[in-house]
């Protein structure tokens, strides 16, 4: 994990850079030796990966974000009211700022904000613009995976933390890797601690599929990223002419799936190391959960939280969940 300390517009933009190469490396080397390929989707945020997933937000197919900005700013001002008194904000994965500004306009009285995110070049950016536009708040930046533990900088105070986790990222999980994140936001907000969380809901499957598989082919270009990055940063040789984006709905799990299907029977090398593929194997990169209110309530319980209040758009398709940390021990 790496601390960014923003200074004054006068001081310099420092970072720490503790993420390094290793865990992508590993990751890839260990996925890509399953009998199903995988490489987790935390790994598509490379800086060009960043800035197509911000594209793919704009999308007309791609309702999660409008969606959620929609709940922001319809009530936007019952939220605030009940996370007044917060003075900090926590925001894990925090990429653009489009959402977070909304929050931060309707909590007059936070004192930091700590917004943590593996992309480095978009933390700096969006950490250095909001230190701007908001000169009575300590930005205090954080590069980290959210997927480890995140240990936040002494200037974060420790009373009255509040953590957003928006953009329906929860999803991302595995079952039992939201049940551990959860309870390490709890952890680190503490006991009376909230967490506003977004969660994507169930609908038809015609929707999900078009979200996630979009006419112009953004959405492909983000997946395809990926085998560029591994070219790029492990001495790769994929051919990404070689892979098609595949989206399936498992509808036994409640999700969306991405794949990176391959055309042809093929060799691909990585740091030295041969895999092989058959016409038609995927690489699993990302997967995408789905809930229904019920189901998002009996994990966050699980998991120590006492959901208090719960926002969707005008079309249920997203939700946000304000939750409080109920564990003391």
């Amino acid at each position: 994990m790496g601390v960014l300390s923003f200074r004054p517009r006068s001081e310099t933009f420092a970072a720490i850079d503790g993420t390094g190469p290793d865990g992508f490396r590993a990751a890839v080397l260990a996925g890509l030796a399953r009998r199903q390929k995988t490489i987790p989707s935390r790994f598509f945020y490379d800086e060009r990966g960043s800035i197509l997933f911000e594209d793919i937000t704009r999308l007309a197919e791609y309702y999660p974000t409008r969606a959620e900005l929609e709940i922001f700013i319809t009530d936007g001002a019952e939220i605030a009211e009940l996370a007044a008194g917060c003075r900090a904000l926590i925001e894990y994965g925090s990429g653009s700022s489009r959402k977070i500004r909304a929050l931060l306009s309707a909590l007059p009285e936070l004192a930091c904000y700590a917004p943590i995110d593996i992309s480095l070049q978009m933390l700096k950016q969006e950490a250095a613009e909001l230190a701007r536009d908001f000169p009575a708040l300590r930005v205090v930046p954080v590069h980290a995976d959210i997927m480890g533990e995140v240990d936040l900088p002494a200037s974060v105070p420790r009373e009255g933390r509040l953590a957003f986790f928006p953009g329906s990222t929860i999803g991302n999980f595995l079952p039992r890797e939201a049940f551990s994140f959860l309870k390490r936001v709890g952890s680190s907000v503490g006991p009376g601690g909230f967490l506003l969380i977004g969660v994507d809901l169930k609908k038809d499957e015609a929707t999900l599929i078009r979200a996630y598989d979009d006419g112009a082919g953004v959405t492909a270009a983000f997946n395809l990223n990926l085998l560029e990055r591994v070219n790029r940063e492990l001495g790769g040789d994929f051919d990404l002419s070689a892979f098609a984006h595949e989206v399936r709905y498992n509808r036994e799990r409640g999700r969306i799936e991405m794949h990176l299907r391959s055309r042809a029977d093929q060799q691909v090398t990585v740091e030295g190391q041969v895999f092989a593929f058959a016409r038609g194997e995927t690489i699993h990169t990302e997967n995408s959960h789905k809930f229904t209110i019920g189901e998002f309530h009996l994990l966050a319980r699980a998991a120590g939280y006492e959901p208090l209040r719960c926002w969707s758009d005008a079309e249920a398709l997203f939700s946000v969940h304000l939750l409080k940390w109920g564990e003391t021990d």
